[in-house]
């Protein structure tokens, strides 16, 4: 069974497309912004997706649209591809050090879309990528696709460690959300759905 999707979004800020393979694939990603580029592709590497990312956007006002729409677009990828849930783990989580940095993930693709995020981030922007916009992006992420999603930067003195230690401890907490587990025949929820 194929676990994959392609979504492409169009506003009068942003342009994205995406193709994105739960199983893997090649990994790519075309955005404009080089932080966030970095940022996507080692998504792709620690969370074993094929995710290929082209966005076009309005940079001359900043990124936060491109990032925000890409995230929005990333979540609509993974809910489709993710169909009714069936044989999935469900819960992933990791604890991820970047040198001096370390960040927790915690999933629960739950069907319902909530965000926790902790991290005192220092304002400053990284090739493009101002700090802020990690969150944007994850809340886009986690609403899109349903999941229940809980980000904690502990702590941390780089800031591109910081955000670079949370995209990779989201990596692999999804991965073994969205693992299949052999011995789950249904979808793992006593309501018996997780896609509503």
């Amino acid at each position: 069974m194929s676990r994959s999707a392609n979504r492409e979004r169009k506003t009068g800020e942003t342009e994205v497309r995406l193709s994105l393979d739960l199983d893997g694939g090649e990994a790519a990603a075309s955005t404009g912004v080089g932080f966030f580029d970095h940022m996507l592709y080692l998504l792709a590497r620690h969370g074993r997706l094929g995710l290929q990312v082209e966005a076009s956007g309005d940079l001359e006002t900043g990124a936060h649209h491109t990032v925000e729409d890409v995230g929005i677009v990333l979540g609509q990828a993974l809910d489709e591809a993710l169909g009714d849930r069936a044989g999935i783990r469900r819960y992933g989580s990791a604890l991820v050090p970047m040198d001096e940095a370390l960040a927790e993930c915690a999933i629960d693709i739950s069907g319902r879309p909530h965000t926790v995020w902790r991290a005192d981030l220092p304002k400053a922007t990284i090739a493009g990528f101002e700090t802020e916009l990690a969150e944007e992006f994850f809340r886009a992420v986690a609403n899109s696709a349903k999941l229940t999603l809980h980000i904690e930067i502990r702590y941390g003195s780089n800031v591109h460690h910081m955000i670079e230690a949370s995209f990779k401890a989201f990596a692999r907490a999804l991965r073994v959300a969205v693992s299949i587990d052999p011995e789950e025949s249904g979808v793992p929820s006593t309501k018996g759905t997780l896609s509503e």
